[in-house]
């Protein structure tokens, strides 16, 4: 994780879920579009760290909300960097495409929220959010892009979780400087 100025950076977790397995070819367009689009992430201005499967350059492998479900969980220093990023980048397209590969939400299916900066979330973590989000809908706790909160409507609800179990497969996509006391 990345050293910053800001007490609070924004978690952000989104799920789809896939309409044919990761491995047909009807979604590899939507796989050719990763190493780029995480790339362009990695070097966004406000970047600070994102999910990635233990010896992968994505989390497309990891499957904690479902078989056919991937999950993107990342932190920014800024809601208006994450914003720029996925509206403003080469995201915009795969935005764009997105049914062709997923399918469509009933529910909720992107959350933010605000961590201590330093704080890597979980996927336990990320995934209690989104819950929370759909059962009891926008909330300093639990929010989206279209009903956001700010780091300081949102202090109380900065708590951060016990860590995760060992071999719990996350790491930065950036390396932590050493001795960087801000990171967990």
């Amino acid at each position: 994780m990345t050293a910053s100025a800001h007490a609070a950076h924004l978690a952000q977790l989104n799920v789809g879920t896939l309409r044919h397995p990761i491995g047909d070819p009807r979604v590899a367009p939507f796989v050719e579009m990763l190493d780029p689009v995480n790339a362009a992430a990695d070097g966004a201005p406000g970047f600070v760290w994102r999910l990635v499967e233990e010896g992968a350059a994505d989390a497309t492998g990891l499957r904690p909300a479902g078989e056919n479900v991937i999950v993107n969980l990342s932190v920014w220093e800024t809601q208006e960097a994450l914003w720029d990023f996925a509206y403003r980048t080469g995201h915009l397209e795969v935005m764009r495409r997105r049914r062709d590969w997923f399918e469509r939400h009933v529910e909720a299916h992107l959350v933010l929220w605000w961590v201590p900066a330093g704080h890597v979330p979980t996927v336990g973590e990320a995934l209690e959010r989104l819950a929370d989000l759909r059962a009891h809908g926008p909330s300093p706790r639990a929010f989206t892009f279209a009903s956001s909160y700010t780091a300081a409507e949102a202090a109380q609800h900065l708590e951060v979780l016990p860590p995760a179990l060992p071999g719990q497969a996350a790491r930065t996509a950036r390396p932590v400087p050493a001795g960087d006391s801000a990171a967990v």
